[in-house]
């Protein structure tokens, strides 16, 4: 049986629909969903699974340690991802505390865990983007939700089971499902219907002169690339340890926004603007994910190109009125 987490969110929803393409249906999932009008819910509809537990439920069974079946493996993608939210309390509680409880637990019973991470450990990037051990030490995340992420790769080291589970640090992800995280959704997300409609669409100004206005740079990553990183990690059980999750090549917004407008059949126009209050001195301006360490593992598959990717996704969106 497998446990999965977030399961109704964007990644955590694409593991699921994997999951039920490969035959496994034997799996609890986790979410935390209000009520029927729950955006999130579209993300279930068609999934197979045997159970459903409300998050707040699940860690108290958890620590209770009331857990029935003969669990597997924990797949934890259940986290806040804002980066953007304020709330230090909640990320403690709901990003570290949640992820700890569950470690201890799938530690004592011998239950393989998988768990999401995060590139926004990596801060600004000055020191790299490394997932060596001794790297993953030196990160300085550069808000809340990196700081969370960071805590709990930091736990994983400091108690010794970096040889017991497996950390995923997702990069720039991107695709199907992202619809219901508003603000935080993908720009490819958020652009499409206008670009689409109006041929024209918005990036953010660059206020380091050594870089053009949308020529910061990110590791994007189609998200089936990026499930597929996770399938290959609960289908090789004797592998361990925090990996980086991206495609190992940075691309400008500019390419991005190049790729979203031919994948509409339409010529580039793009305006650029200022960034939110505050978010100046937290933007990343680069990030680009060193993949040696999950390649020296035997991961041969390469990655979609972003271009394919856009193309693919932009597919997708042209199909659903809710975007």
């Amino acid at each position: 049986m497998i446990v999965l987490t977030g399961a109704a969110g964007f990644i955590g929803s694409c593991i699921l629909s994997v999951l039920n393409a490969s035959g496994k249906k034997d799996i609890v999932i986790v979410d935390e969903l209000a009520g029927d009008a729950d955006p999130k819910k579209k993300n279930l509809a068609g999934k197979e699974f045997t159970d459903f537990f409300d998050k707040k439920d699940f860690i108290k069974l958890i620590r209770d340690d009331k857990v029935k079946g003969n669990i597997d493996c924990v797949i934890h993608m259940g986290a806040c991802s804002s980066t953007t939210l304020q709330d230090a309390q909640y990320f403690e509680e709901n990003n570290f505390l949640y992820s700890r409880d569950l470690a201890k637990w799938c530690l004592k019973r011998k239950v393989r865990l998988i768990y999401a991470s995060s590139a926004a450990t990596y801060g600004d990037g000055s020191g790299g983007y490394n997932d060596a051990d001794e790297s993953t030490r030196r990160c300085r995340p550069l808000n809340l939700y990196g700081e969370s992420k960071q805590k709990f790769d930091l736990w994983v080291l400091d108690n010794g089971v970096i040889d017991k589970v497996v950390g995923l640090k997702f990069f720039n992800v991107f695709g199907p499902n992202e619809y219901h995280k508003g603000d935080m959704q993908s720009v490819v997300a958020k652009a499409y219907t206008r670009v689409a409609s109006e041929g024209t669409m918005s990036l953010f100004k660059s206020y380091k002169k050594e870089y053009a206005h949308g020529e910061q740079k990110r590791d994007f990553i189609y998200i089936k690339d990026a499930v597929d990183i996770v399938m290959y990690f609960l289908n090789n059980s004797t592998l361990h340890g925090i990996y980086n999750v991206g495609t190992g090549k940075a691309r400008t917004w500019n390419d991005l926004a190049g790729a979203l407008f031919s994948s509409v059949g339409k010529k580039p126009n793009i305006e650029y603007v200022d960034m939110p209050p505050g978010l100046e001195q937290r933007y990343q301006y680069f990030t680009q994910a060193d993949m040696e360490k999950l390649r020296k593992t035997g991961y041969k598959k390469a990655m979609m190109t972003l271009e394919d990717s856009i193309k693919d996704y932009g597919k997708y969106l042209s199909q659903h009125a809710y975007l």
